[in-house]
């Protein structure tokens, strides 16, 4: 009997099959607002809507390669760093087949990476975190949301935002980089606190021109 238990539980040449995509919300910091990148297709049933960055799996691929591939493909971006926020394996998210999705994030410069227009890709856009469009594509309203409290809940302990900013930037504009991606006001002080605390920070001793008070500078250490 529990060898017969077993026999389901083990991979065979004939297991069940389906389909791994990997969809990649991308995050940037435009004009001073936190943004995400979506695409809208001009092939299947969903064209008129707007979707992740996303496609599938291949057999030789992993799921980074399938994510970097899939990025380029879409939106002509290379070299982006990936955080992988979770699995979706719930049943009919897709029409044609079962469909696994592992989702990533990325956090980018839009300036850095100029989009370049694939086929079968009618727009790619930069939307405001409030507000992103209602015609999202299959569950991708819920792959966004995981993904930026997976964002925020990095950005707690840790300072990931190295490509959101310009190599040396002044700490008032680190804290509106945080104020707009948690949606919060913060105390300038606290912040500051905190921000020390994690010791990657160091003073340039120069100062920002153009701007009252004349702020200094910081960029992030070496090696941190």
């Amino acid at each position: 009997m529990e060898q017969e238990k077993l026999q389901h539980i083990q991979v065979k040449p004939n297991s069940f099959e389906c389909s791994i995509t990997t969809d990649i919300a991308v995050f940037g910091y435009v004009e001073d607002r936190f943004k995400i990148l979506l695409t809208k297709r001009t092939v299947g049933d969903f064209k008129n809507h707007w979707f992740l960055p996303g496609g599938v799996m291949e057999s030789n691929e992993t799921l980074v390669d399938c994510a970097q591939k899939v990025l380029f493909a879409l939106t002509g971006f290379k070299d982006i760093h990936f955080e992988q926020v979770r699995t979706y394996g719930d049943l009919e998210r897709h029409p044609l087949k079962r469909v696994i999705t592992v989702c990533f994030y990325a956090l980018i410069k839009p300036e850095n990476h100029p989009i370049a227009l694939k086929e079968n890709v009618e727009s790619i856009e930069w939307f405001d975190m409030e507000n992103i469009p209602e015609n999202l594509g299959f569950d991708h309203a819920r792959l966004i949301n995981d993904a930026h409290m997976h964002m925020k809940d990095n950005l707690k302990d840790k300072l990931i935002v190295g490509e959101l900013l310009p190599e040396k930037f002044t700490l008032a504009e680190l804290q509106n980089l945080y104020e707009n991606i948690f949606s919060i006001k913060l105390d300038r002080r606290n912040f500051r606190k905190r921000i020390f605390q994690m010791d990657i920070l160091e003073n340039t001793n120069e100062k920002k021109t153009g701007v009252k008070g004349g702020p200094f500078l910081y960029r992030y250490k070496e090696n941190r």
